[in-house]
Order: C-alpha cells, then structure tokens, then sequence
C-alpha cells in the first residue's frame, strides 16, 4: 500500500535526518530485532560520545524518566510498550510526535561495558512503508 502524502512528506524530512545518523554511526552492523520491530546496534562505551552524538544527527529530542511524564501519550505508551525507561535509558525521537515518528531507544547494559541503540518507526508494522525503505537506509533485512 503506497503511502499517504502526508507520510510521505514525513518519510522524506525524516530519512534526511536518519542518513546522517546512519553516515556518521561510529560502529558497523545493524541488524534487526523482531522482538521490537525495529534496528539494533551494540556498541562499547568507549563510542558513548560519538554514537550519541551521531544518534541526535537523526533523533534530536531526549526524553529521560523524568521528562517523559511530560511526553505526548503516544510515545509515553511506547516506551512502556518498550519495558519502560530506567535510570541512565533514555528514549529518542525524530519528528513530530503526532505522525510519522521515528524513535530510539538507548539501553545501557547491566555490565556497564555495553549499550545498546534500538531505532524505528513508531506504531508501524514492518511491512508497511515506509519501514521496508527505512531497513534499506540502514541495510538490515528482515
């Protein structure tokens, strides 16, 4: 099913933004977490510095524990969705939370040497476009 004109144009603001992310990732290797519907990347804590700021290339807003209280509805239920936010998580967003929107979502390990970024396309299924031009972005298959 083609997309409507107004994820379209949503689409394209947004894919500017994540190739940049993509572009400048400090790491190699995306792959995809069916669990989450969404990419995934791991990376030591030694990159921290560069993956985050290669993370706000494409996902600008910060929402920690506290500030998401104050988040749209909608993405507060995703975090939840996503197992909630803990001390030192913290999820990130691209776009307007009121349509097409793509947030990550960053998970330090319990074994302090590890973190994790999760990026996708909120409330979409992964067959539905544009999720299939987003995996390609980051050349990750289903």
């Amino acid at each position: 099913m083609p997309m409507s004109p107004s994820t379209a144009a949503a689409w394209q603001s947004l894919s500017q933004n994540l190739k940049k992310l993509r572009a400048s990732w400090p790491m190699r290797g995306w792959s995809w977490d069916a669990r989450m519907t969404c990419i995934t990347s791991s990376f030591s804590i030694q990159f921290e510095a560069e993956a985050r700021a290669s993370a706000a290339q494409g996902l600008p807003m910060e929402w920690t524990q506290a500030t998401l209280t104050k988040a749209p509805a909608r993405l507060r239920d995703l975090a939840e969705r996503s197992g909630g936010v803990r001390s030192g998580q913290f999820v990130l967003t691209g776009g307007p939370l009121d349509g097409l929107f793509a947030f990550g979502l960053w998970w330090p390990w319990g074994n302090g040497q590890t973190i994790s970024l999760r990026v996708g396309l909120a409330d979409l299924e992964a067959d539905r476009e544009p999720y299939p031009q987003f995996r390609d972005l980051f050349a990750v298959q289903l």
